[in-house]
C-alpha cells in the first residue's frame, strides 16, 4: 500500500519542491495551498502524514494541527518553518506534531522524517489495534478482571468487575484499589499487594463477597504480576470469578476440589470443608491435629479468613521453634528491664491479634509453664506481659494444631488435660495423604501450575509410571513431601512429561504393593511384627507403619512399650 502525504505551504515553489522529491522516493502526495484546501483535501482522502507551513497566511499551520488531531490523532503532522519560527514549531510539538523541520528543506532530511514518521504511525495503530482487541477481549470475559500499576493505581477493569465489585468502571479507572468498597473482606487487596511485593501469582478460592442489601456471592480471586522486560514489576491483574452457584451445587452434590487453598475431593476433606464453615463465624476454640505436611497451616488460615474475623488479622506462632523464655515474652509482650536484652516494651502476638485469630502451631510442645499461662488467656482473654503486673485483655480466636499424639503426652504428665479440653472444643483431625490417594491427581495438577510458573516451564502430565509410583509411595512426609517431590522432577524434566526417573531415588525405590490390612491386631501389635517391619523398612517408621496397617504414634507408643531400640552397627 501506496504511503500518502499531503504538504501545505502556501509558496507554490516549496509545494513543487516537496512534491518531487517525495514522489521520487515512491511516495503518492497531494498539495494544498491553503488551511481550506488542506481541509478538503483530508476529507476527500485522509494522508498518512502531513507536513504543513506554520505561516499558511489567513490560518497558521497550528490551527491546521489542531484541526487534524481532532480528525485524527494518529496521523504524524511534520511543521515546516523558517529559521525566525522555531520557538513556534516548539510550541507545535507540544500540541501534537510529531516534529518539525527548518527551511529551506533538504531532500535527505525530509525522507528520513517521513520515514520516521511513517514508523511512529504504523506502531501506534498496532498499539491502537491492541488495545482494541484488549478491550474485545475484556468484554468478552466473564470474570472480572482488574488491572492496576505498581502503586495499586487500577489501570482498567471491564465490565464483568465493575458488575461483581459493585461499582461503575469510568469512577473506578484512576483510583487506588485500596480505596475501593470492601465487599471480600479485603482479600482482593492482600493477594493484589502479595503478588506485586513477591512477583508470583496467588490464588484465594471461594471466599465470600458480601454487598449491603444484596445476596451473599462467593467467588474465587487470582492474582498474575505485570513484568516488564528484566523482569522488573509493573503491576499485576486480579481475576474475579463468581462461583456462587458452583459453591452451593459442589456443596450439595460433596464434590468441592478445593475450599480456599486446600486441595483435595477426598470425601473426607468433603466434611472437613463443611465443618470450616460451620465454625467459620464461631468463636470456638480449635484443634488441628494431623502429621506433619498435612496442611493444618492451610486449614487454620481458611478458618481464619471465612468467618467473621477475616478483616482482622491473623497471627502465626510456631511454638516448637522457640525456647520456653523466648516464646513467653513472643505471645505475652515484654516490658524493658524486664530480663538481660530487653531494650525495650514489646508486644506480644496475642496483643497484635485483638480482633482477629491467633495461631498457636506445635502446641504440643509447649512447656509445662507457658501451658498455664495459656490457659488463663482462654479462660479469662487476659494476660499480663513479661516484668510487668497490669492485666491486658483481647478479644482472640485461638486456633492451635500439632502433629503430637497429645493424648499420649497427657497420660506421660507432659500436657495439661485442663489446657487440652479448652483447646479441644472442637477438633479438626487432618488425613495423611497415604488416606486420600484419590486426591493426588488434583495436588499434582495444583503443584504443576504453580511449579511451571516458577520455572517457567510447560510440564503439562506424568507418565503412567511416574503416577503409579507416586500413588504407591506412603507420603511419611505427606503433601509437603509431594511437592517438593514434584519440584525435584521440575528440575531434571526438560521435556513436556515427568517421569518415573525424574522423581527422588526415595519414591522410586520403594516397593508397589500397598499395605496388608487384614492382619489381625493382636499380629500387628506383637513385639515381633514391629521388629519384622522396622527391619524390612531399614528403620523407617512411617514405612513400617504402612506396612502394619497402623499409624506412626501407635509405633513409638509400641516401640517404648517392648523397650525396642534400632541396634548400633558394628
Amino acid at each position: 500500500m501506496t504511503t500518502r502525504i499531503l504538504i501545505v505551504d502556501d509558496e507554490r515553489s516549496i509545494r513543487i519542491t516537496l512534491e518531487n522529491f517525495l514522489a521520487d522516493a515512491g511516495y503518492q502526495v497531494a498539495t494544498a495551498a491553503d488551511y481550506d484546501e488542506a481541509l478538503r483535501s483530508i476529507k476527500e482522502a485522509v494522508p498518512d502524514i502531513i507536513f504543513a507551513d506554520i505561516l499558511l497566511g489567513g490560518k497558521t499551520g497550528i490551527d491546521l494541527l489542531e484541526k487534524v488531531k481532532k480528525v485524527d490523532p494518529d496521523i504524524p503532522v511534520v511543521m515546516i518553518t523558517g529559521a525566525p519560527s522555531l520557538e513556534t514549531a516548539s510550541q507545535a510539538i507540544r500540541l501534537g506534531a510529531f516534529d518539525y523541520i527548518p527551511k529551506p528543506v533538504e531532500k535527505d532530511m525530509l525522507l528520513d522524517l517521513t520515514v520516521r514518521a511513517f514508523r511512529f504511525k504504523k506502531v501506534v495503530e498496532e498499539n491502537n489495534r491492541f488495545r482494541s482487541n484488549l478491550e474485545a477481549i475484556f468484554r468478552s470475559v466473564k470474570d472480572g478482571i482488574i488491572m492496576v500499576d505498581g502503586e495499586l493505581k487500577i489501570v482498567e477493569m471491564n465490565d464483568a468487575a465493575a458488575k461483581i465489585c459493585r461499582i461503575s468502571r469510568r469512577a473506578a479507572i484512576g483510583r487506588n484499589f485500596a480505596s475501593l468498597p470492601v465487599v471480600c473482606d479485603g482479600k482482593g487487596l492482600e493477594i493484589l499487594q502479595w503478588t506485586i511485593k513477591k512477583q508470583e501469582p496467588v490464588e484465594a478460592q471461594r471466599l465470600e463477597c458480601r454487598h449491603p442489601e444484596l445476596p451473599a456471592q462467593v467467588i474465587s480471586l487470582s492474582a498474575c504480576p505485570l513484568l516488564k522486560r528484566r523482569g522488573i514489576s509493573s503491576g499485576a491483574v486480579l481475576v474475579i470469578r463468581d462461583v456462587t452457584r458452583l459453591a452451593a451445587l459442589g456443596r450439595d452434590l460433596n464434590e468441592r476440589r478445593q475450599f480456599y487453598q486446600i486441595i483435595g475431593q477426598n470425601a473426607r476433606m468433603q466434611k472437613i470443608y463443611s465443618l470450616i464453615e460451620d465454625l467459620a463465624d464461631f468463636q470456638t476454640t480449635v484443634l488441628i491435629s494431623g502429621e506433619s505436611g498435612t496442611g493444618k497451616e492451610l486449614v487454620a488460615e481458611a478458618l481464619h479468613y471465612s468467618g467473621a474475623r477475616s478483616q482482622g488479622p491473623l497471627v502465626k506462632v510456631n511454638c516448637a521453634a522457640l525456647s520456653e523464655n523466648l516464646l513467653e515474652s513472643e505471645l505475652f509482650g515484654h516490658v524493658k528491664g524486664a530480663f538481660t536484652g530487653a531494650v525495650k516494651d514489646k508486644i506480644g502476638r496475642f496483643q497484635k491479634a485483638n480482633g482477629g485469630t491467633i495461631f498457636l502451631d506445635e502446641i504440643g510442645d509447649v512447656s509445662p509453664k507457658v501451658q498455664l499461662r495459656l490457659l488463663r488467656v482462654l479462660q479469662e482473654m487476659e494476660f499480663e506481659r513479661v516484668g510487668d503486673s497490669t492485666p491486658i485483655r483481647v478479644n482472640v480466636r485461638v486456633v492451635a494444631a500439632t502433629n503430637r499424639d497429645i493424648h499420649e503426652k497427657m497420660h506421660l504428665g507432659e500436657f495439661r488435660e485442663d489446657l487440652f479440653y479448652r483447646l479441644n472444643v472442637v477438633e479438626l483431625s487432618i488425613p495423611p495423604l497415604r488416606e486420600r490417594l484419590d486426591d493426588i491427581p488434583f495436588l499434582v495438577d495444583h503443584f504443576l501450575k504453580k511449579l511451571n510458573w516458577k520455572f517457567n516451564k510447560g510440564v503439562v502430565a506424568l507418565t503412567e509410571q511416574a503416577q503409579r509410583l507416586l500413588v504407591n509411595y506412603p507420603w511419611p512426609g505427606n503433601i509437603r513431601e509431594l511437592e517438593h517431590a514434584l519440584e525435584h522432577a521440575f528440575v531434571l524434566c526438560h521435556g513436556d512429561s515427568i517421569a518415573a526417573d525424574h522423581l527422588p531415588a526415595g519414591i522410586k525405590v520403594f516397593p508397589a504393593g500397598r499395605p496388608n490390612t487384614t492382619r489381625k491386631e493382636e499380629d500387628v501389635f506383637s513385639r515381633g511384627a514391629i521388629e519384622d517391619a522396622l527391619e524390612k523398612t531399614a528403620w523407617n517408621i512411617s514405612r513400617a507403619a504402612l506396612l502394619l496397617g497402623i499409624d506412626r504414634r501407635t509405633i513409638y507408643r509400641k516401640m517404648k512399650t517392648f523397650g525396642i531400640q534400632r541396634k548400633s552397627k558394628v
